[in-house]
């Protein structure tokens, strides 16, 4: 099942061609509308002009952790403050957090990949959705919010934890998809086997992991 035929299918050459030029379009933006980005490859004397091949990513420098750090919170957005609609970070529990500002675009790419996962999954608009990822300034459980939404399917976002309420809208939502980290989905399943529920007692139909 596709969700996007088009993309999904296309042949290699069209796929290389496609990614070149985004490449190109990265780069050049980052040249040209972060100051961080044009030091950085003004310095390793690499411009935009320079990418002409996929093989040519090699020619840009790597950015790290404390690059990112030097930069924050909002050194590396290559838009205006008032284009970002929504804003995430990371737990920040080594140093500063690592900052991310998501446009409507960006938001909408987001939840057009996670569309097409789930249709690969064989997940539709009338699949309901459990999602127990995290809500809040870890990306989490946002994507697949969106994505949900994206192919119409009805989403439970009752985020991480409160395993018995998970256990107890399984049964009275009748979800038929569960997401989680592997270990939480660890952790719920022995929780199903202690309490004496079987697979035959839910709706399930998929279940997806993510993180970790």
């Amino acid at each position: 099942m596709f969700w996007d035929e088009k993309i999904e299918c296309m042949s290699q050459e069209d796929m290389e061609e496609l990614q070149l030029k985004r490449l190109q379009d990265v780069v050049k933006t980052a040249f040209n509308k972060v100051p961080y980005y044009h030091k950085r490859y003004t310095e390793e004397e690499v411009y935009p002009e320079d990418i002409e091949t996929l093989a040519d990513i090699e020619k840009l420098p790597f950015t790290t952790k404390t690059d990112l750090r030097a930069s924050y919170p909002f050194g590396l957005f290559a838009v205006p403050q008032k284009d970002i609609i929504e804003i995430h970070t990371s737990s920040g529990t080594t140093g500063k957090p690592t900052v991310s500002g998501y446009t409507e675009e960006d938001l909408d790419i987001w939840g057009e990949l996670i569309a097409r996962g789930f249709t690969m999954m064989g997940v539709d608009e009338n699949d309901i959705i459990q999602n127990t990822h995290g809500y809040g300034l870890f990306t989490g459980g946002f994507g697949v919010h969106y994505g949900g939404q994206k192919i119409g399917a009805t989403v439970v976002p009752i985020s991480t934890g409160q395993t018995l309420r998970q256990i107890e809208l399984m049964k009275d939502f009748q979800s038929t998809m569960l997401i989680f980290t592997p270990s939480y989905g660890l952790h719920i399943a022995e929780e199903l086997k202690a309490m004496g529920i079987t697979p035959d007692d839910l709706n399930l139909k998929v279940i997806g992991f993510g993180s970790e």
